[in-house]
């Protein structure tokens, strides 16, 4: 028997692939499926099974494409509604591979398809468990992103997410290894570990859901508590899930269209068009087209890209080096991203060459801002999220969280400079993009964020209460 965790960090997503005696079960694959064609085949096994845990919110997932491309089974947990050939396990069934079995544990509560999937070894043993967003390491999955499907409140969906992991997770034997489906960074929990597997024993002693002597009330209100809402674009990836997509293929073979300086202003100047720069935020920040949104490959990019720009339908055209253009579009596919319409063929020089005009961001260091600070009140805005401006920010700070900068446009200064961190430099880039592409031209980049700032002599507030924030 194999088990290998295929781990994701953009998404921080787990994809499993399981072997036994030439039989392979996917779990919950990404959207470039060929990496696990090539695994099964070079072991000389072949796919049978692609298991999903449940529709996906944050990713696409690659189940169709697989499906098509192997003839493996698509198989889903109970409630689960596909518009393609799948079969929807009943709870406790056993699915055969080679000479290990796969049980389908049925644990509505994130969502009400929601599925663990038991991993039986040849002995017929209890080996693992593969806990999709019910049960994270650390934390669970978030009760908020199937309400209206399920017409169901979050505090119903949680209150059912309680008994399954009481009835059907907490009752395993505590050596049953935990696979999630996500781990730190990922906006599917709130509290999630930045191991990506453990043992259900050490679940029960550290993970807070699963507390012993925990009432469901008291269950319902922490897990529900300061659950931030869900990014734009989930509901739009949990329509691809059920309904099907494109081959990335052909996404790939869209995108990957040459745009000289001419055709790339004319596609930029279409209705809804948005020019996303992948380039890393130090390249951006010297010289970028106007009215560009810049979210670097090098950080937690189709998150990003999901919360900013929302709208999966979005006309996209991209600014990034060549040698990286595949994986600028395969990351946008992933999150549903498909609608994009081509790249500036040599990049910025090209556009340089053409006569055409550039802008910038201004930057200063931590301690040159420090030092101008002492003469003068400076304002400034901080980019975070809640939980990290909380824990520490500039005194004098307003708190402007990139997740919903839209919304706080109206409080940046017109007409006097204006200074922004984040926590290193890559949010705040994007947020000064998206404020120069609303008009507001004069935010100065403090170049190393909060990190670069708390070493410096500046005062402080750390530990605030949230409800100083409302």
């Amino acid at each position: 028997m194999e088990v290998q965790q295929i781990y994701t960090n953009c998404l921080a997503q787990g994809a499993y692939y399981i072997e036994s005696n030439g039989e392979v079960a996917i779990i919950d694959p990404l959207r470039e499926v060929q990496q696990y064609i090539d695994l099964a085949n070079s072991r000389n096994a072949k796919i049978k099974y692609i298991l999903e845990t449940h529709f996906h919110a944050d990713f696409v997932s690659g189940h169709v494409t697989l499906s098509e491309l192997t003839g493996a089974q698509i198989v889903f947990g109970p409630n689960a509604e596909t518009q393609f050939p799948s079969k929807i396990a009943k709870d406790g069934e056993e699915l055969p591979l080679g000479d290990v079995k796969i049980k389908v544990i049925h644990t509505p509560g994130h969502t009400m398809e929601s599925t663990c999937y038991l991993l039986l070894d040849a002995d017929n043993q209890l080996n693992s468990l593969f806990s999709g967003d019910t049960l994270f390491l650390g934390d669970v999955g978030r009760p908020d992103l199937a309400q209206k499907a399920a017409n169901l409140t979050m505090e119903d969906l949680a209150g059912i997410l309680f008994d399954s992991l009481r009835n059907k997770i907490m009752t395993l034997p505590d050596n049953v290894t935990i696979y999630p489906g996500h781990g730190a960074g990922s906006a599917c929990g709130k509290s999630m570990s930045k191991e990506t597997i453990g043992e259900l024993g050490e679940q029960k002693q550290t993970n807070y859901a699963l507390r012993a002597n925990m009432t469901k009330e008291e269950f319902v209100k922490e897990l529900t508590d300061g659950l931030a809402p869900p990014p734009a674009y989930f509901p739009l990836n949990v329509q691809m899930n059920k309904e099907g997509y494109a081959s990335i293929e052909n996404v790939l073979k869209k995108g990957s269209m040459a745009l000289s300086a001419d055709e790339f202003e004319a596609v930029s100047n279409q209705k809804g068009t948005v020019i996303l720069d992948v380039r890393h935020q130090d390249e951006f920040v010297k010289s970028h087209i106007p009215g560009s949104i810049s979210i670097g490959l090098d950080g937690q990019f189709a998150p990003w890209v999901g919360a900013i720009i929302a709208d999966v339908k979005t006309p996209i055209i991209l600014v990034v080096e060549e040698e990286r253009l595949n994986e600028a579009i395969t990351r946008l596919a992933r999150v549903g991203f498909d609608h994009i319409l081509g790249y500036l063929k040599g990049g910025i020089p090209a556009w340089a060459e053409s006569i055409r005009n550039l802008d910038d961001i201004e930057c200063i260091s931590a301690a040159d801002f420090a030092e101008k600070m002492k003469s003068e009140t400076l304002p400034m805005f901080d980019v975070r999220k809640e939980g990290e401006f909380l824990s520490a920010h500039l005194v004098g700070a307003h708190f402007t969280p990139l997740d919903d900068l839209k919304k706080y446009l109206d409080e940046f200064p017109e007409n006097e400079d204006f200074y922004l961190n984040c926590a290193g430099g890559y949010r705040s880039v994007i947020a000064l993009s998206i404020l120069k592409a609303n008009g507001i031209q004069n935010g100065i980049n403090i170049l190393g964020g909060f990190s670069a700032l708390s070493t410096t002599d500046l005062p402080k507030e750390e530990n605030v209460c949230a409800s100083t924030l409302r």
